[in-house]
């Protein structure tokens, strides 16, 4: 069978363009069937039906059952090793060779010439193992497994920059726009007008073709845990990592057969989900990302492979993760200018996911009952009020003296108890747990990063502080002081790009919603102001505006401001002068002219 047969078709340029966005954590819960489903089809360049490729497939199987395994692994690797042609059909070819071996699959043995049905047996697992791992070997190499799927010219600071032009939120206004989408449609070249060279073209066929080639060699590995199963768990200690460092990539065909794999592997090995494999595989992960922080320059995939880790496990994580966290705050401490939105990514997942091991429901719950035992105390002045009333009418008719002067007489008792608790020494503060301590660090660092040069850097950090501040919101002691400390910073933020000011203004709601009374202050002198000039300001543009407003900035800015500001104003408990100035700035967008969710926020 000629290689040539099973070569694919990499000219199609949403291979390459289609980008990860989905969080690792919120795809927390996907079934190997979802991943499995949205694993795109292989495209050749010689047949389309796909019974074709079935049938190329059985051939590789039976190759596999039959044939001796070691010429077979041999032949198909010197042909990998040759040409990059070969390199995708010939490991398509080995990974399902090695599942034939181990019986997977195989069609119904056939008859010999004479007559008599031939004899085949599946390889045992000795050489099954020693096939597998020089395939292994192979495709995790330097030079095999580490290949480029971006290309140097997306870089994402540089887009940042030219994309988003720096209007702020105290001057949005029409003609800013108009000027701001002028500028970008300058600055930005457009691919459907402009000639494609035949070096743009190299450049996408390769990337392509490294893309597919991850995929299949990613697809082997699922292979050789099928054809092993549980023999093959001594072999996650040298194939786990390369598969999380491929399942944080951030092109989607990559990152969707790394997740894919991963669920074969727990399921043939016998872990009962992917939570399972990494705690069970845990201890040398994390060495190997602990070594490979060192080395950062040499191994930039590391903090992706913890990103990866804290998706999928338990807090049960946390304590062998604590060392590992200060290594990523030093390393971010020492380079600020070079990876400091790589590790602001890992710390938005390692935040997100302490979140979601450590809810502070213990705060939610103070926080009801402290309201219930309010309005009960409310009550209760009510009733006292009306017996101060009765008593003081009794005095003035004369009635009720003697007793009011024998409950003067009464001295209370001078309280003992507090003597005895002030004599036992001086407070000792207790130690917070450890993923409070850990939450403190990260917002040390937060404090610092807000007032970076680069805007996709700012939206990280952003990100990340508002899981902060709700997993902090269990400790008012801890949160207040951390918040005060922010304040300035993300104060600029509120006047910062609108992409920014939206995330600025989502921190803020959070902050709102636990601080309290703590901002009260603040926010009616600093911020309530602007947003409502800016609401005033607005009003008018959004009100001319067609239907193709909907998808600006400033819209989108309009609508957070609307759908935050109420509750924002009751969790704070504003004065009557503040809630006149927030309600008038609100009030044009009542108007029927109005986009009508802007209407809706409004109410």
């Amino acid at each position: 069978m000629s290689l040539q047969v099973l070569e694919l078709d990499v000219m199609d340029v949403r291979i390459v363009e289609e980008r990860s966005y989905t969080d690792p954590i919120d795809g927390y819960s996907s079934s190997h069937d979802s991943y499995t489903a949205h694993t795109q089809r292989k495209h050749f360049l010689y047949f389309t039906d796909e019974k074709i490729f079935s049938v190329l497939m059985e051939i590789c199987r039976t190759l596999g059952y039959y044939g001796n395994i070691y010429l077979l692994t041999d032949h198909l690797l010197d042909l990998y090793r040759q040409s990059s042609a070969y390199r995708k059909p010939a490991a398509m070819v080995l990974n399902e060779m090695v599942r034939g071996a181990a019986g997977i699959a195989v069609a119904a043995p056939a008859n010999c010439l004479d007559g008599s049905e031939f004899q085949g047996r599946s390889a045992s697992t000795e050489d099954l193992k020693a096939t597998v791992v020089s395939i292994l070997e192979e495709y995790t190499s330097l030079n095999n497994w580490h290949l480029k799927t971006v290309s140097d010219e997306t870089d994402t600071d540089r887009q940042d920059q030219k994309l988003l032009s720096p209007f702020r939120l105290q001057s949005i206004s029409s003609s800013e726009i108009i000027s701001s989408t002028a500028n970008s449609l300058q600055v930005i070249p457009s691919s459907s007008t402009s000639p494609a060279t035949p070096s743009s073209i190299s450049t996408l066929l390769q990337l392509n073709g490294n893309i597919w080639q991850l995929c299949i060699q990613l697809e082997g590995v699922a292979c050789f845990a099928q054809a092993l199963r549980r023999d093959f768990r001594p072999l996650l200690m040298t194939s786990l990592y390369p598969v999380l460092e491929k399942a944080g990539e951030d092109t989607l065909l990559v990152s969707q057969a790394a997740l894919s794999t991963m669920m074969d592997i727990s399921k043939v090995c016998g872990y009962s989900s992917l939570k399972d494999l990494i705690n069970d595989n845990s201890d040398y992960l994390l060495n190997d990302i602990s070594v490979n922080l060192q080395r950062l320059s040499q191994h930039p995939q590391a903090p992706r492979v913890l990103t990866v880790m804290l998706a999928h496990s338990d807090c049960s994580l946390l304590p062998l993760i604590r060392d590992i966290v200060q290594d990523v705050l030093m390393a971010l401490d020492l380079s600020y200018d070079h990876s400091a939105a790589l590790f602001c990514s890992v710390l938005h997942a390692l935040m997100k996911a302490l979140a979601r091991w450590f809810p502070p429901s213990c705060c939610r719950t103070s926080k009801s009952l402290s309201f219930r035992t309010s309005a009960k105390q409310e009550d209760f002045d009510i009733c006292q009020f009306l017996l101060d009333y009765h008593k003081q009418k009794e005095l003035a008719e004369g009635t009720g003296i003697e007793e009011d002067e024998t409950e003067d007489l009464e001295v209370p008792p001078p309280p003992e108890c507090e003597d005895a608790d002030d004599a036992g020494g001086p407070d000792v503060k207790a130690e917070l747990p450890s993923h409070l301590s850990i939450t403190k660090d990260i917002m040390e660092r937060c404090i610092h990063l807000l007032s970076d040069p680069s805007l996709r850097l700012r939206l990280k950090v952003l990100d990340v502080l508002e899981q902060c501040v709700y997993v902090l919101s269990e400790r008012e002691d801890e949160l207040l002081p951390m918040a005060h400390r922010c304040w300035p910073a993300l104060l600029q933020r509120l006047t910062d790009d609108p992409l920014a000011v939206l995330r600025a203004f989502r921190v803020l709601c959070t902050l709102g919603e636990t601080c309290g009374d703590f901002l009260r202050r603040r926010v009616s002198k600093e911020v309530l102001p602007k947003l409502s000039s800016s609401l005033a300001r607005q009003a008018p543009v959004s009100a001319k505006a067609g239907p193709v407003y909907t998808h600006t900035l400033a819209y989108k800015l309009q609508l957070a401001v609307l759908q935050g500001l109420g509750s924002l104003c009751q969790r704070l408990n504003l004065s009557e002068a503040d809630l006149d100035a927030v309600c008038e700035a609100c009030l044009p967008y009542l108007s029927c002219r109005q986009p009508i969710r802007l209407q809706e926020a409004c109410l």
